[in-house]
């Protein structure tokens, strides 16, 4: 602990980091406890140790043999659920697919419904100005987002989208939603 330094990146400091995250895992793979919160990570140092991950939700995935899995942040009722997780805002639109984002909206249905909301009630974010105005600012909105919130409300799901990002935000502190999927972290 003592070769530890504080506020530097390092080998070291990435080697503790990804094993403590390891020995969280470990902990609720075998029972003994019910979850496991994590704070903050360095994405460099853990790198640098060798663990190529581009951060918490990757370790998860792998570790537990997960397949379909996203990123949700919760504060309370404040729920937030990405369909693409730790990669250059430049390569997001490309990773933008209806697929994707209906097994988002179902991992958010499905976890909402587990913290105790019955009939849960999603917000789904557009990716551009104005949830794309039609097609004026991007066609994300009409060829991918649409058709997935589309396909999600005829298996019953209580969905709503796209709605434009800057005021997604004020729905959901509002209680309007119980979560929403935003298109990226």
């Amino acid at each position: 602990l003592s070769q530890l330094e504080y506020g530097k990146v390092t080998k070291l400091g990435g080697e503790a980091c990804y094993q403590y995250i390891i020995k969280g895992i470990e902990l609720a793979m075998a029972g003994l406890v019910d979850a496991v919160t994590t704070g903050p990570i360095h994405k460099e140092a853990i790198n640098l140790a060798g663990h190529h991950y581009a951060g918490h939700t990757e370790i998860f995935a792998e570790k537990t043999k997960t397949r379909d899995y996203c990123m949700m942040l919760i504060d309370n009722d404040f729920r937030v659920a990405h369909v693409t997780t730790h990669i250059a805002y430049s390569q997001v639109p490309q990773y933008i697919k209806k697929e994707r984002i209906l097994n988002v909206i179902k991992l958010t249905h499905h976890a909402v419904a587990r913290l105790g909301v019955l009939e849960p009630k999603i917000g789904v974010a557009g990716l551009n100005p104005h949830a794309g105005d039609g097609g004026l600012f991007g066609r994300e909105e009409i060829e991918e987002i649409i058709p997935a919130v589309q396909v999600a409300q005829n298996m019953g799901m209580n969905v709503e989208g796209p709605v434009p990002p800057d005021t997604v935000f004020v729905k959901l502190r509002g209680g309007l939603y119980d979560a929403v999927v935003v298109m990226y972290h």
